[in-house]
Order: structure tokens, then C-alpha cells, then sequence
């Protein structure tokens, strides 16, 4: 399931159209002026336009955060999200869809966007998660460690095999010589997340990250073997971005020390 986040802003408009009249009348400024700003270049205010960014499910919160910082120091500019389970983005960039950057929750999904020679030079890994058990608020099932998912009246959701969150969750389960029988997989880390959240279900295996993200609405458990199943999240510039420059811009705001701050304060893990 794929979740997109647009947010259009009036002042921002204004300020793109502003931005195109001042490029318009430096094109015709006489040679000693400099006329060479344009949008997507690098200098202060020179950015304009719409980022697309395909990212992640587990990302959203804190690369919302980031996009909306990013709209403030380059006025002008609208960063269009779409998050979802990364195998179904990485189906859509290959399929043709029009991004500009590629936020993986694993550098397999990711593979499947190189592979095709969608991305743009060599993916990064900028973060990592792990996994926790996430349950009812108060832990009314008493859950205390991984192998207590298999008890015959706990409702159980994992994500689907495909998805990142949910091929962590095996390599956990594997590692713990467990085998369990969800009452159903989702297709993200958010929708399985969200079954606990309305009780409908008592348990689910999802990211740190979610957990926190949730606040009093779930109670996390960690368990051992999650470190058997950490995820490295590679960002990339996709080869085909409609707006190259402000892509860059953003990726660098992600990777840079304001952007790791965000990120670590959201519980994801330096790579």
C-alpha cells in the first residue's frame, strides 16, 4: 500500500512565481549581471520547484519533518512524498513513475531500482532500524520475549514477506527457530502497526522506529534477536528525477548533520 503525502502551500506558489519573474529578468540583465541563477542551481534561494520523493513507510515522520525544513530554507520549493512498503515503490519507479529520489528500507528493494537503471550513480545507506514487538498499551498479554508470539490466543500481524519490515521479521524468526501463524500480513510496516493500534490484533513484529513513532498508543518489547535482522536504508538520485538539483539538495539535507539529528531522535540507527 502506498500513502502519498502532498502538501501545497499558497505562500510557496507565490514564492515560485516571484522566483520565475527575478530568473526572467536576469535573462535579459546585461552580460556584466549575474544571469546565470536557474532553479535547481546550487546558490542560496536558487532551488525551486517540486521534490518527489518515494520513501520508505517507516520513514514518514521523519522525513516530513526534513521535508518541511527543507521548503523553509529554499523557498519555492514543495517536497511531494509518497511512502509506502518499498518493494511496491521500487515496482512504481521501475514501472515508469515519476520521482526524483528512492528512500529504500533495504538495499535489496533498492537493488531492484539499480537493476533496472533507474537510479542515479551508486545508492547510500543513511540510516538503519531494527525490529521490536509491538503490543496492546499496558502489555496486557504479558509479552516478554520473541517466542511468546506463538501463544495459541495471541493475535499476531507480521508484514508481508515482501516487504522489507516483513523479511526482517523472518530472518528473526529463523534466527529463533520460531514459526508463527499471523492472523494477516500486511503490505507496510504503518498498516501492520495500525492493526495493534485499533486492537485489532495483539501483537505485531515492526520497526523501532514505529513503536516510538506511536507514542502511548503501543507498548514496545525488544527481544535479542532482532539484532539478526537490522536493515540498512540506502537513499538515491533517480536517473530520470524531473528536478535533479533540488533532488540533490534534498538527499544532502537528509545525510547531512541536521538530518542524522532528526533521524537518530526518531530511533533509527547510524549505518
Amino acid at each position: 500500500m502506498t500513502r502519498t503525502v502532498r502538501r501545497v502551500r499558497r505562500p510557496l506558489q507565490g514564492a515560485a512565481v516571484g522566483a520565475a519573474a527575478l530568473l526572467a529578468l536576469s535573462a535579459c540583465s546585461p552580460s556584466g549581471s549575474d544571469s546565470s541563477a536557474k532553479p535547481g542551481s546550487s546558490g542560496p534561494g536558487a532551488l525551486s520547484g517540486e521534490v518527489t520523493v518515494f520513501a520508505a513507510a517507516s520513514l514518514k515522520e521523519s522525513l516530513t519533518t526534513l521535508g518541511e525544513r527543507f521548503e523553509k530554507e529554499h523557498p519555492g520549493t514543495e517536497v511531494t512524498f509518497s511512502f509506502g512498503g518499498s518493494d511496491s515503490l521500487a515496482a512504481s519507479i521501475t514501472g515508469g513513475a515519476p520521482a526524483d529520489v528512492f528512500a529504500s528500507a533495504s538495499t535489496r528493494t533498492m537493488k531492484i531500482v539499480t537493476a533496472a537503471g533507474a537510479a542515479s550513480g551508486t545508492p547510500s545507506a543513511f540510516v538503519r532500524n531494527r525490529l521490536e514487538i509491538a503490543t496492546l498499551p499496558g502489555n496486557p498479554h504479558r509479552v516478554t520475549s520473541l517466542r511468546d508470539l506463538a501463544a495459541p490466543d495471541l493475535k499476531v500481524v507480521l508484514c508481508d514477506k515482501e516487504v522489507p519490515c516483513g523479511a526482517a521479521a523472518q530472518k528473526a524468526l529463523d534466527a529463533s527457530r520460531l514459526n508463527l501463524t499471523p492472523v494477516s500480513y500486511e503490505q507496510d510496516v504503518k498498516a501492520a502497526l495500525t492493526k495493534v493500534e485499533l486492537k485489532e490484533a495483539d501483537a505485531a513484529l515492526v520497526y523501532a522506529t514505529d513503536v516510538r513513532a506511536a507514542g502511548d498508543k503501543v507498548e514496545g518489547v525488544e527481544f535479542p534477536e532482532s539484532a539478526d535482522a537490522v536493515n540498512d536504508y540506502p537513499i538515491a538520485l533517480l536517473k530520470d528525477a524531473p528536478n535533479a538539483e533540488a533532488a540533490r539538495a534534498f538527499i544532502a539535507l537528509v545525510r547531512s548533520a541536521e538530518g542524522r539529528k532528526v533521524l537518530s531522535g526518531a530511533g533509527f540507527l547510524t549505518p
